[in-house]
C-alpha cells in the first residue's frame, strides 16, 4: 500500500467515512455502539482494512449535507449517489451498486408511462437534493418539480397536494404504495441512482486507489455478498463494470 494513498486518504490516522443515513437500503440498521449497518458501511470498513487504518462512521443525515461538507475537513470519503453536480467538488468511483428510480401515480391517474410525466401541467413530488432529484432537474423539460426536504415529506406533499407524481427509489416507492389506495408504480425506470465512493478532487492518488478497490470489490463478489448480508437482495443491484 503507497504510503501517499494512505496520508491522502486517512490523514488523521482514520478512514473518516461520510454515511447517507437517509438510504435505507445502504445503511439497514444501527449496531450496539451505534455505529450504521448495512452495505454503505460495509463498504468504508473494507476500505479502512485494505489501507491498513480504523473507521471512523461520519453520519449525515442527508447527501445533499454530505455533499457539501466536501471542504470542510470531516469526512475522507463519502458514500453517496455520483451525480455531475457533486462531482464538481468530488472524484467519485464507478458505481459499486445502482438502485432503480421511477414514479408513483395516485389512483384514476392518466399517466402510463414514464415518458408520459414530463409533460405541461404535470407536477412531480421529489426528495430535494437526493440523487434522483438532480437527475430530473438537468432532464426534465416540461413538468414541475415540487421539493421537499425529504422522501417522507415529499410523500406527505404528494397525498395532501393531490400531485400528479412522485419520484422515488422503487424500492422505497413499495413501502408508499401500500399506504396510498389505488395508487401505482410506472413501470421501467428514469434512471438508476449510482452509488458511489467519492473522495475530495485534490486527492488524486486516493481517487485511483478507491476507483480500483471499488472494481476489485465488484469483480471479487465483495459487493453481492454484502448485499446478501444485509438483505437487499433484489432491491439493490450490483453496478456493471465501470
Amino acid at each position: 500500500m503507497s504510503q501517499s494513498v494512505v496520508a491522502e486518504l486517512a490523514p488523521h490516522g482514520v478512514l473518516r467515512a461520510g454515511i447517507n443515513m437517509s438510504n435505507f437500503l445502504l445503511v439497514t440498521g444501527k449496531s450496539a455502539s451505534g455505529d450504521p449497518e448495512g452495505v454503505s458501511p460495509d463498504m468504508a470498513r473494507a476500505i479502512a482494512e485494505r489501507l491498513g487504518v480504523p473507521v471512523k462512521y461520519v453520519p449525515f443525515a442527508k447527501p445533499g449535507e454530505l455533499a457539501d461538507a466536501v471542504g470542510d475537513d470531516v469526512w475522507d470519503i463519502g458514500l453517496i449517489g455520483a451525480e455531475p453536480a457533486r462531482a464538481e467538488k468530488i472524484a467519485f468511483t464507478p458505481a459499486y451498486v445502482e438502485i432503480e428510480a421511477t414514479y408513483l401515480v395516485p389512483a384514476g391517474s392518466p399517466l402510463r408511462t414514464i415518458a408520459d410525466v414530463d409533460k405541461p401541467g404535470v407536477r412531480i413530488a421529489v426528495s430535494a437534493r437526493s440523487a434522483y432529484d438532480l437527475w430530473l432537474e438537468r432532464n426534465i423539460r416540461h413538468a414541475e418539480l415540487v421539493r421537499s426536504d425529504g422522501l417522507a415529506s415529499a410523500t406527505e406533499k404528494f397525498v395532501r397536494d393531490k400531485l400528479d407524481a412522485l419520484a422515488g427509489l422503487r424500492p422505497g416507492l413499495l413501502g408508499d404504495i401500500e399506504k396510498i389506495p389505488g395508487a401505482r408504480i410506472l413501470d421501467g425506470q428514469f434512471t438508476a441512482v449510482q452509488q458511489a465512493v467519492g473522495t475530495a478532487r485534490t486527492r488524486g492518488a486516493g481517487a485511483k486507489f478507491l476507483r480500483d478497490f471499488v472494481e476489485e470489490a465488484k469483480a471479487s463478489g465483495l459487493v453481492g455478498r454484502l448485499i446478501e448480508k444485509h438483505k437487499v437482495v433484489g432491491r439493490l443491484s450490483v453496478a456493471p463494470r465501470g
